[in-house]
């Protein structure tokens, strides 16, 4: 068995392992625990309970110091267990897919959970086991809102770069106006201004100086169109993404206060960006200018010339 199919098969665990970064994340686990559940999309398996064996394994954030063998300080098994008690209790479902990604967003609503593997089998449909497995970060939890009928919507924004050349150009108003029109949210994001930016030589006092000259270069965004509203905090672009105000991203806040934020120079203003969409759960990122894009995203990028 090639290693890819034998890591395939192997506890999440060990996925979660093979996929961490150099500084990997604690884990919490839950192994082999069975239920039995009413779900299916065939009709013979409807009206029938059938055992379902759930894998789970979490990511945290690191504990907080000194952790004093108090239970409140650190994400509980319980919270893993009761997580797919109360999905399963929800409604009754046909894929084991939708169960499996309401059990992930349940865990990731615990603010210690920042990565869940999640792996359900049936073990009654055929000889062997049946299931799938899921990833899901704090990354890929969207903003949701709720309509004036009650109606819950799930916030995808467009996160979009602009290079000091996409601020400066004449064309400005016509680009906040395409991006508008999509009827998504829209997080603007810039770099750092042109010019020489005061050099500390000492890496965290730089990061600061960086993140304050872009946040500079925000400021300036903001005096070109009076809809770039600067804003410095979460909480600030979760409720511009519920009432649809345009905004521009201030990051030094979010991405000082971040456990686990961008590893990336705070000069690399792309590189912020894109981590701010991955957290978003942005439908896109878009360049605006000439700008090289970092590979590997989780989010797709397009780029739009001057």
């Amino acid at each position: 068995m090639s290693s890819d199919i034998s890591l395939a098969f192997s506890h999440p665990e060990a996925r979660a392992a093979a996929s961490a970064p150099t500084d990997p994340r604690d884990r919490i686990s839950l192994r082999d625990h069975v239920v039995e559940a009413d779900i299916g999309a065939f009709q013979q398996e409807r009206g029938h309970t059938q055992r379902l064996q759930f894998n789970v394994v979490v990511e945290v954030r690191p504990t907080p110091e000194p952790l004093e063998d108090d239970v409140d300080r650190i994400l509980s098994y319980d919270r893993i267990t009761e997580a797919i008690a109360a999905e399963l209790a929800e409604e009754r479902v046909n894929l084991l897919e939708t169960l499996a990604a309401g059990v992930a967003e349940r865990i990731l609503a615990s603010p210690q959970a920042m990565r869940v593997f999640v792996r359900i089998e049936k073990l009654d449909r055929g000889p062997g086991a049946l299931g799938v497995e899921i990833v899901r970060s704090r990354a890929s939890v969207p903003v949701k809102s709720v309509d004036e009928s009650g109606v819950e919507e799930t916030l995808h924004p467009v996160v979009a770069y602009l290079s000091n050349a996409a601020i400066d150009a004449p064309d400005l108003s016509a680009r906040l106006d395409v991006l508008q029109e999509t009827g998504l949210p829209v997080i603007l994001a810039v770099g750092l201004p042109d010019g020489a930016v005061p050099e500390s030589g000492q890496g965290p006092t730089q990061r600061r100086i960086d993140l304050l000259a872009i946040e500079q270069n925000a400021w300036r965004l903001a005096a070109r169109d009076p809809r770039c509203v600067v804003v410095a905090t979460r909480t600030e672009i979760d409720w511009a993404m519920r009432h649809g105000q345009m905004v521009v991203w201030a990051p030094s806040k979010i991405v000082l206060d971040a456990t686990d934020g961008p590893k990336s120079p705070a000069r690399d203003a792309m590189a912020l960006a894109l981590w701010l969409a991955e957290q978003m759960a942005a439908t896109r990122l878009e360049v605006h200018g000439t700008v090289s894009a970092p590979a590997g995203s989780r989010v797709p990028v397009e780029t739009r010339p001057l």
